[in-house]
């Protein structure tokens, strides 16, 4: 397995340049079947790599543009009237794929953005009374422009919940943005892309990580790290069981695409900056906590 998630990072890697870290992330991150969030300035390529990831894993892919006049119906779908027929015949939204990207998802209004708060959690929509299943697997990346540019409304709580990471993918270095200006554009690396993956085979994987082993002492510890943010002055509020469970769920998927069969608490730190960083506010200012505190959390709990 290591060798083709390397193989697969590496073809990814021929078109988002330089951003070998972030691509392991969103791997990590879907395997571990949740959902990823990518906060960054335009331009940075942000969508792109959406689209790459899509490919390379053999997977349906559909993308909405998020704006503040969209409704909900434009992406689960709406029942439409067929004179013919005599009767409403439902057309499915974009949602009904497998992997989704919501393309600036806080330019949406919040009713807009609930209509994603299931799917998100429970793989299903409910429209007009009935409940349809998703694709299988079913993965959700969203991009969200920071909160200073114009048009933007901040996601709620419950809505950042449903992300099992956030990432930004920053500047490229220097080397690698050389390569980019000379390559022009991203449309003819993308055209030669082949997959790596079919969806049966990411379905597999997701299977087998939920059986990756996770001691006592290493719950423990996830557990740990809950109360610290709970009882610390520093945040506004503590860290959820859901945030727990998430905290699991993607060392579990780290350790088995680096090889092991079971956690260790080295998995739980690397991962744990992308996962509770937009779950945890300060208690001064309501702000977000950088990631270098972050980081100061890590080592302020021991490991068992």
């Amino acid at each position: 397995m290591n060798n083709l998630f390397e193989r697969s990072v590496a073809q990814i890697s021929t078109v988002i340049l330089g951003k070998e870290e972030q691509i392991k992330l969103a791997l990590t991150c879907l395997f571990a079947k949740g959902h990823l969030l990518i906060e960054d300035i335009p331009g940075i390529g942000k969508t792109t790599l959406a689209k790459v990831l899509s490919i390379c894993l053999g997977l349906q892919f559909r993308r909405i543009q998020c704006t503040s006049d969209m409704l909900p119906g434009d992406i689960l779908g709406l029942s439409v009237f067929e004179k013919k027929n005599g009767t409403f015949v439902f057309h499915p939204g974009p949602i009904f794929t497998q992997v989704l990207l919501a393309d600036e998802i806080n330019r949406a209004t919040p009713k807009t953005q609930s209509a994603l708060l299931e799917a998100m959690e429970e793989r299903q929509v409910t429209v007009e009374g009935a409940t349809r299943p998703l694709e299988k697997p079913f993965y959700v990346i969203a991009t969200q422009n920071p909160l200073e540019q114009a048009g933007t409304f901040p996601l709620p709580e419950s809505q950042l919940d449903r992300f099992l990471m956030r990432i930004d993918l920053n500047y490229p270095d220097r080397e690698a943005e050389k390569k980019l200006l000379k390559l022009g554009d991203t449309k003819s690396a993308l055209a030669e892309l082949k997959p790596c993956l079919t969806a049966a085979e990411v379905l597999r994987i997701q299977d087998q990580i939920t059986k990756v082993h996770v001691s006592d002492a290493l719950v423990e510890y996830v557990q740990d790290i809950l109360d610290y943010t709970r009882t610390s002055s520093e945040f506004f509020v503590g860290l959820s069981p859901r945030a727990g469970m998430a905290i699991l769920n993607a060392a579990r998927s780290l350790a088995f695409l680096s090889g092991r069969e079971h956690v260790l608490p080295e998995d739980v730190q690397n991962i744990l900056p992308w996962v509770v960083g937009h779950r945890l506010r300060s208690a001064q200012d309501f702000r977000e906590i950088p990631r270098d505190k972050l980081n100061s959390l890590i080592m302020s709990v021991a490991i068992p």
